[in-house]
């Protein structure tokens, strides 16, 4: 189990229960086919903050919209950062999550590239069990389903200038999730963006904000255009970056897997436990720049023998196809990313032995 150091005194949270909130039989029969990030629970978590109070004023509250100021920061300025991580039903009914710790420490490092405040760990993870406590039944029970908890953070204070906000809110909520995949994970065609960039050297591209998404929105329209179903991006000196919300992994015929890293791409967690389960098996992991040309002529030589995309929502997703202006690469097809995928969902909802102390109880 994941141990939390802690130091601070517990933040005491006021619930306010929700009058309107869904039956048991609406519940389930929500649950019986939630989807993905369309459907959420009846309620939320508010922390705010202040230069002068600090963190203050804990609360569980109904879920609804949040009434903000016209010249709220965010609006104008985009100050704002979240994350993404999953709860899991277990056999016995105990309801857990993965590494929050590093969730945690993510939110902390977005929240310093962003100039908001650091949530201190014990509060982030604090967060998470005061909203399974009044929300936990919204939990699924089914194969590969989940709750998805988004903690996000942003400037609310009012005023038209460009600084750090004095004042921002912390928010959780929380959204039922069903399978990433319909009928089995299957490879994705992903479209080579050359025209537009995700991030720059010294940009925001290792932090966990909206604008970085936001800016893959077009490109992942273009991708679509084509017949792709996701984004690959470069950065400036030709070197893969990352899929719009995914990491990259390459998998070699001598057994090494390497993967892309720079300071404009995000740190994985998932991709990081991929990749420790790897060296578990006695793969050599590399972390380094990976140039298209090395990938491309990688798969031709048949030095790549894998290549695939992992994150939080769907875990991992082989990539079956590289399309861009002027061609169109068949990557080739390995087993080494299932095997991986199965190994670590396996040890997410229970069914597997945790060797590294990643779950940690919610539901306790």
């Amino acid at each position: 189990m994941t141990s939390i150091e802690t130091e601070l005194a517990p933040l005491e949270f006021s619930v306010t229960k929700n009058l309107a909130a869904r039956s048991a039989a609406q519940r389930d029969e929500i649950l019986q086919n939630p989807g993905f990030g369309s459907t959420f629970t009846d309620h939320m978590v508010d922390i705010c903050w202040s230069a002068r109070g600090g963190w203050h004023r804990p609360r569980v509250q109904p879920y609804g919209p949040i009434a903000l100021d016209p010249a709220a920061a965010v609006l104008h300025y985009g100050q704002e950062i979240f994350e993404g991580i999953k709860a899991y039903r277990h056999a016995d009914g105990s309801i857990h999550t993965f590494r929050p710790d590093q969730n945690a420490a993510r939110l902390q490092r977005s929240a310093r590239r962003m100039a908001l405040p650091e949530l201190p760990a014990e509060y982030f993870i604090q967060s998470l069990r005061e909203l399974i406590a009044v929300d936990g039944a919204w939990t699924p029970s089914g194969e590969d389903q989940s709750l998805y908890l988004r903690p996000f953070m942003f400037a609310k204070e009012a005023f038209l200038g460009v600084r750090p906000a004095q004042k921002v809110a912390y928010y959780v909520i929380a959204s039922p999730a069903g399978s990433y995949f319909s009928g089995g994970v299957k490879p994705v065609r992903i479209w080579l963006s050359e025209t537009y960039a995700r991030a720059g050297r010294g940009g925001t591209g290792a932090a966990k904000t909206g604008g970085n998404y936001a800016s893959s929105l077009l490109p992942q329209a273009e991708a679509a255009e084509k017949g792709c179903d996701q984004v690959v991006f470069l950065d400036q000196d030709g070197n893969v970056e990352e899929l719009g919300g995914m990491n990259v992994v390459f998998v070699y015929k001598d057994g090494r897997i390497v993967t892309p890293q720079s300071d404009s791409i995000l740190e994985g967690i998932t991709r990081n436990s991929l990749l420790q389960l790897a060296e578990d098996r006695g793969h050599t992991v590399e972390r380094r720049a990976v140039s298209l040309n090395e990938w491309r002529d990688g798969v031709a030589s048949g030095d790549i023998v894998e290549v695939f995309a992992c994150g939080t929502a769907a875990v991992v997703t082989p990539i079956g196809t590289l399309v861009a202006e002027g061609f169109e690469d068949e990557q080739p097809r390995g087993d080494l990313a299932l095997s991986l995928r199965e190994e670590l969902t396996d040890i997410q909802y229970g069914r597997r032995e945790d060797k590294h102390g990643w779950l940690y109880r919610l539901d306790a």
